[in-house]
């Protein structure tokens, strides 16, 4: 039995950007520019890419919102 992953958006608001200029800095915390700049470089692969997509797609559409109910419970 494998154990049970935390839901994306759960992750979005408890991981750390590992590298770069906003190494530290939760994900949802990301300033918009910088991920639009991601966006158009390419987002890296793996789990890590999978995320900054994710949250990249969440502040362009204005969606942060969904994660406050997440940011409260962290």
């Amino acid at each position: 039995m494998t154990a049970a992953q935390p839901h994306p958006l759960k992750l979005l608001v408890t991981t750390q950007m590992p590298y770069g200029k906003y190494k530290g800095r939760l994900l949802c915390d990301l300033p918009e520019p910088y991920l639009v700049w991601y966006h158009s470089k390419g987002f890296p692969k793996g789990k890590l890419g999978e995320l900054l997509s994710t949250i990249y797609e969440i502040k362009l559409n204005g969606l942060e919102y969904l994660l406050d109910p997440l940011r409260k419970h962290n």
